[in-house]
């Protein structure tokens, strides 16, 4: 490689307040709907299962009779 090739790394400079804020911001609003999203899945996930156990539950009430 050659020299100008190389670049040169620029120091990240610090959030002032105000952009700090909005960072966190930002980043709490996504750790919310992540949040959201997981709920929700875990929500479908509990009723799939209650059908399922209740389908079985007939099944088996069913080869009683």
């Amino acid at each position: 490689m050659r020299f100008y090739e190389f670049k040169t790394i620029k120091p990240i400079q610090p959030l002032t307040p105000a952009q700090a804020r909005i960072c966190a911001l930002k980043q709490q609003q996504t750790r919310a709907k992540d949040a959201l999203t997981a709920e929700r899945d875990r929500q479908k996930q509990a009723k799939e299962t209650e059908r399922v156990q209740k389908a079985q539950q007939t099944l088996a009430k069913a080869r009683l009779t």
